[in-house]
């Protein structure tokens, strides 16, 4: 089993959205085959609390353009990790040292990367 279509499109829709906002190693993942509760985790970076705060604000306000609304969110008080589950598709927005610490890609390093759009790549590794 692999992602579904509408989760790659939310996953597509975030990972853009984290990019025009400067999100740094964008990334998503297909957890399909390990998890039942959904199918893509996209994980992002942000500099500072301030900037996290903004990726989340941006990614909920494209995905809800997409008809898709967060079932749960966690983390936005402290900005330093900040999760949205969209159902189909978690968004996990860290801030660059817990991103480090955490090391999600490494937990779930068995998972197959979803490829993203050049230009979301090309916006998020663009300084």
């Amino acid at each position: 089993m692999t992602a579904s279509a509408r989760a790659v499109e939310l996953a597509v829709a975030a990972a853009r959205a984290s990019a025009d906002l400067k999100a740094e190693e964008i990334i998503a993942l297909d957890v399909s085959e390990q998890l039942v509760l959904t199918d893509v985790f996209v994980i992002a970076s942000g500099t500072n609390e301030r900037q996290v705060g903004a990726i989340v604000d941006a990614v909920e306000e494209a995905l809800h353009k997409l008809g898709a609304k967060p079932l749960r969110r966690e983390g936005k008080g402290e900005g330093r990790w900040v999760l949205i589950d969209f159902g189909d598709v978690v968004v996990h927005v860290q801030h660059a040292e817990d991103r480090v610490y955490y090391a999600l890609e490494r937990l779930w390093k068995d998972c197959p990367v979803i490829e993203l759009p050049a230009d979301v790549v090309a916006g998020a590794d663009a300084e």
